[in-house]
């Protein structure tokens, strides 16, 4: 999984983000009719994101229009990749009043929760009659518009975290550390 490079000594300390913005196979409920009793749920399919465009998608705060853009795919601020739990994301939060403000809920865990806009390519669906319950399985995305830290995501196991710049710093030196190691380990049995 690529993350976002870590900062080096002479930069200005990054507002580094790490989380979940979706989880596959999780089914939750997006609406419960109070008239019919019938419950729509919804799941998404491990694959569901192969082959969805995501080459200009934007990480926002509560999905809003007038939200300003916090990091954006298209630039390398925002990192996108899928793995076993779902679509993880990094994003390096401009340095804007509104990006430090999102960066310091995020930090301190008042923003501790993710979802994504979207549109759908393929899905699947179940009725269950008897329990009164729906469910739409998503199997293929079209394009993710956004990313979004939410104050109330519909998935709940989604999440993000703040990163400091030293977690990237000594993810780094790790790395050095494990290839050194494999070097020296060649060079004693070669």
């Amino acid at each position: 999984m690529a993350l976002l490079e870590p900062a080096s000594e002479n930069e200005e300390n990054k507002q580094l983000v790490e989380g979940y913005a979706a989880v596959f196979n999780q089914r939750t409920l997006i609406w419960e009719s109070e008239w019919s009793g019938w419950k729509y749920m919804e799941v998404i399919d491990r694959n569901a994101f192969d082959g969805a465009d995501m080459s200009d998608t934007v990480f926002k705060y509560n999905h809003g229009d007038i939200a300003m853009v916090l990091a954006r795919a298209s630039n390398n601020t925002l990192i996108m990749n899928t793995d076993d739990k779902g679509l993880r994301i990094s994003a390096d939060i401009i340095d804007t009043n509104n990006g430090t403000d999102v960066y310091k809920l995020i930090k301190r865990g008042d923003l501790n929760k993710m979802s994504f806009a979207f549109t759908v390519k393929n899905e699947r669906s179940e009725s269950d009659r008897e329990n009164k319950i729906y469910t739409r399985t998503i199997t293929a995305f079209d394009k993710i518009y956004d990313v979004a830290v939410v104050d109330f995501p519909a998935y709940d196991g989604t999440s993000i975290q703040a990163r400091s710049k030293e977690y990237f710093v000594n993810l780094e030196k790790d790395l050095q550390e494990e290839k050194r190691r494999k070097k020296l380990y060649l060079m004693t049995y070669l």
